[in-house]
């Protein structure tokens, strides 16, 4: 069967599309699929249909549901959202003494916070000018984590602080290197900047 004529000439995330047409095939007993990974989209069929066979034969051999078992073909959104409270989160900010900037995200946006502050937004341009952040070390590190809390939060997606984030059988492994930028002293005022 070409599987490959469906994802190549349909709009769309081939992941889902290739679950289906497989589950189609295992139920009807369809043993050779042929596809192809010429249109962008459809970059990564050939591991995806590797993926989808397993557990869509996972699922028809054992007379089950093909959920709970392999989520690696969900690459948009995550099957689960680690989120936070807002009291959950101050009672964070109450134990830490240390300057640095924790990050969190959850389906109505980002919260940064550390001893002395407790930032929370939808625009991280917004929030990035609330951080009085003048380290051009730090302030990039920030602007790449908030980033990528903002396309988690656009997308439904769990992040993790310097962490990856879930792209299933796409994500790629955690950097063992730490990119934290550890602060050592407090940020000085602006106004105590400018005196002579």
């Amino acid at each position: 069967m070409g599987i490959g004529n469906l994802t190549e000439l349909t709009a769309a995330d081939s992941t889902g599309v290739n679950a289906m047409l497989t589950a189609v095939c295992q139920e009807l007993g369809v043993r050779t699929v042929l596809t192809t990974e010429v249109i962008p989209w459809a970059r990564g069929a050939v591991r995806e249909l590797d993926v989808a066979r397993r557990l869509m034969h996972h699922a028809v051999t054992g007379r089950t549901i093909p959920k709970g078992v392999d989520d690696r073909l969900v690459t948009i959104k995550d099957p689960e959202v680690l989120t936070y409270s807002e009291q959950e989160l101050r009672a964070l900010q109450a134990e830490i003494t240390d300057p640095n900037f924790r990050i969190f995200a959850d389906r109505d946006g980002i919260t940064v916070l550390n001893s002395e502050r407790f930032v929370r937004g939808t625009n991280i341009q917004e929030i990035f000018e609330q951080l009085d952040v003048d380290d051009a070390k730090h302030a990039f590190y920030l602007g790449k984590e908030l980033a990528r809390a903002s396309l988690a939060v656009t997308l439904g997606k769990t992040y993790r602080q310097e962490g990856a984030l879930s792209w299933g059988y796409l994500t790629p492994a955690d950097d063992a290197r730490a990119e934290h930028v550890r602060l050592t002293e407090r940020p000085k005022h602006t106004r105590e900047r400018e005196r002579p």
